[in-house]
């Protein structure tokens, strides 16, 4: 067999490939952007020839570039430029609003992310919002983007007031019959959202280059992307000027289904920068807002089930409608209710592609944050990916024993579902938590929050999972759910050359510590596309 030089040699490394055969190599080498070769430092030397970069990392630890399976580039992208309303304190986030205000000429919109009324201990009201912002119209997302806080003025805009009916699916929060409290739920949100001055894709695409640099220096080199047609149009966008330095499997909204079948697009259309992915549904709303859909009603809420999006005959047409397209379904699902009727639907949809002989599709089900005992083998029996995102638990762990209470103990159960079988397939969910992958890592191994709570051990300790079973869910989970698992993922001959390069060793460090870890550097089809300074 011949044996080509190399364009990039990289040596004196602690590899961790990820690749059975060959688990840990000191170097590898590259060519035309793809791994050529792994293994040891006089390996590769023979690979050298005139041109041939070679790198000596002097003892640093090189990983496969990691993947983010579950975010939202373009709600991502606009955060980095709304005001943070992130804070322990309500108070603190009118202070931000105020002097956002101050620097906003009268009349335009405001936009904020973030806000949690747990943290702050209750909503927003009308009138705080109008006091901060009485000039502007303002819109305010939840951290879990499934509620929304608006005031006066954004209201008028959206010609939305005391008389509006609740959407299906959403709800407008209301003090009496006669009054709004600006505060939206679920598919109400978007009432207002409708009403903000679109951004063109051509001004998203000039943001998604910022986004795009944020994710590098994490050493996030692939995502999976849950956003609408503006957020791939603008992508195609970077694409076209050679810009875009981030693989992106792009999925598609369910109410756009029926576009990308008219236009003749199929699952995995595109090339190795960007992809065609699955067909996402919204089962339920969300922990944060006690809109996902329950078994029994919420601690101390005995009327409140929570809502459901789509019963289990509506899953099941959309997966017979999407089948035609060689589409898998990737389905929002939090509550146990929500979980349970996903689960019947798949349980239909394999059925109907035994009866047709179709192939099983990497149907995936995105969050499975509470699953009900008799329903966790279910996933694995069914052949699911489980897209989860690991910081949730952390982030989220006082409002699930609060609301879920016992329940909790089967909530985001990484441990019980890979031991079951299931590929567990990680990501962030940004901008509802960060992007970073090793605050996620660090989350599923110890379930412990950054400031050591609850208790060495972590939250529901049973439910962490060893650090290279986390590793492969940030690596080859996703790379297996996109239909991509002979290209990304690992670090082999053949494989795409994305990789990210660490001062310290992972394996050998206080699992504690893991979410202080910042990558030295961050490379995508061969090519440095960040180095922190190395």
């Amino acid at each position: 067999m011949v044996m080509y030089g190399a364009d990039i040699v990289l040596r004196h490394a602690r590899i961790y490939t990820l690749h059975p055969q060959q688990p840990r190599v000191t170097a590898l080498a590259i060519r035309g952007g793809r791994i050529l070769a792994i293994g040891t430092d006089e390996e590769m030397e023979a690979l050298r020839e005139p041109g041939t970069q070679v790198f000596d990392l002097g003892g640093k630890t090189i990983l496969p570039g990691l993947a983010d399976a579950h975010l939202h580039l373009e709600r991502y992208a606009r955060s980095l430029r709304e005001v943070d309303c992130e804070t322990q304190e309500l108070e603190e986030c009118m202070a931000r609003l105020k002097v956002q205000a101050s620097r906003t000429p009268p009349g335009e919109w405001i936009l904020g992310h973030g806000w949690s009324q747990e943290a702050w201990g209750r909503y927003g009201t009308l009138g705080e919002l109008d006091a901060a912002t009485p000039h502007h119209p303002t819109f305010l997302t939840a951290k879990s983007l499934h509620a929304a806080w608006a005031n006066s003025l954004a209201l008028q805009h959206a010609c939305v007031g005391p008389g509006t009916p609740d959407p299906p699916g959403g709800v407008l929060q209301r003090t009496d019959v006669n009054s709004l409290t600006g505060i939206l739920f679920e598919s109400a949100v978007d009432l207002v959202a409708r009403a903000i001055p679109a951004m063109t894709a051509g001004e998203l695409a000039h943001h998604l280059r910022d986004a795009q640099a944020r994710l590098h220096a994490h050493g996030v080199t692939s995502v999976h992307d849950f956003d609408g047609a503006r957020s791939f149009e603008a992508l195609q966008i970077l694409r076209e000027r050679g810009d875009l330095r981030l693989r992106v499997v792009k999925n598609i909204p369910i109410a756009l289904l029926s576009h990308a079948r008219d236009l003749g697009l199929r699952y995995g259309f595109g090339d190795e920068w960007l992809c065609i992915g699955g067909i996402k549904v919204f089962a339920d709303g969300a922990l944060g807002t006690r809109t996902a859909a329950m078994l029994s009603p919420y601690e101390g809420e005995p009327q409140n089930w929570g809502l459901s999006l789509v019963d289990t005959e509506g899953l099941i047409e959309y997966g017979l409608m999407a089948m035609e397209g060689g589409f898998p379904l990737a389905v929002h699902a939090i509550g146990d209710r929500a979980n349970h009727m996903v689960l019947d639907a798949f349980d239909a949809l394999r059925e109907h592609e035994s009866q047709r002989g179709a192939p099983r599709l990497r149907h995936r089900i995105e969050h499975l944050q509470l699953i009900a005992a008799a329903d966790l083998p279910r996933p694995a029996s069914l052949g699911l990916v489980a897209s989860m995102q690991p910081f949730h638990a952390t982030s989220d762990m006082t409002m699930a024993d609060r609301w879920w209470g016992s329940r909790a103990a089967l909530s985001y159960a990484w441990n019980s579902l890979r031991g079951l079988g299931v590929v567990l397939a990680f990501g962030s969910d940004a901008p509802v938590e960060p992007p970073n992958p090793f605050w996620g890592l660090h989350a599923a191994v110890t379930r412990r929050r950054q400031d050591g709570m609850p208790a060495p051990e972590g939250w529901i300790p049973d439910q962490r999972i060893g650090l290279l079973t986390a590793l492969e869910a940030y690596t080859c989970g996703p790379a297996y759910a996109a239909g991509l698992e002979n290209h990304l993922g690992r670090i082999a001959p053949g494989y795409l050359g994305d990789l990210l390069v660490l001062e310290e060793d992972l394996f050998d460090m206080d699992p504690h510590n893991l979410f202080r870890l910042q990558p030295a550097a961050t490379m995508v089809g061969g090519e440095w596309v960040y180095r922190g300074g190395w």
